[in-house]
């Protein structure tokens, strides 16, 4: 067996025992799931996900690909296929409430 190193992290008892769950499902210990992480950061050379400040990040046409903006559009046609809409009016209330605009 390879030399190991011990590592010690403080996490929230509920986001350990989530992640037991779904680990156990999956048939990975802990310990495996991390050094996977790990490894990950290593072969990416950073975080291994996108990490964010702002979720909803306005779409600027002139940065975006044919293909991106084709996506977009795509999305906005499921949306509206599917009753995923929201009135002017709605869009008004939630930046007044969100942003004070």
């Amino acid at each position: 067996m390879a030399k190991t190193s011990n590592i010690f992290a403080r996490v929230e008892p509920e986001i350990k025992d989530q992640a037991e769950l779904v680990l156990n499902e999956l048939g990975i210990p802990m310990s495996n799931a991390i050094n996977i992480f790990l490894r990950q950061v290593i072969l990416q050379k950073g975080l291994p996900f996108d990490v964010k400040l702002t979720r909803n990040k306005p779409l600027i046409y002139n940065e975006m690909t044919v293909e991106q903006f084709n996506d977009e559009i795509e999305k906005g046609m499921s949306d509206l296929e599917n009753g995923r809409v929201v009135s002017a009016h709605g869009v008004k209330q939630h930046l007044h409430q969100e942003y004070g605009v």
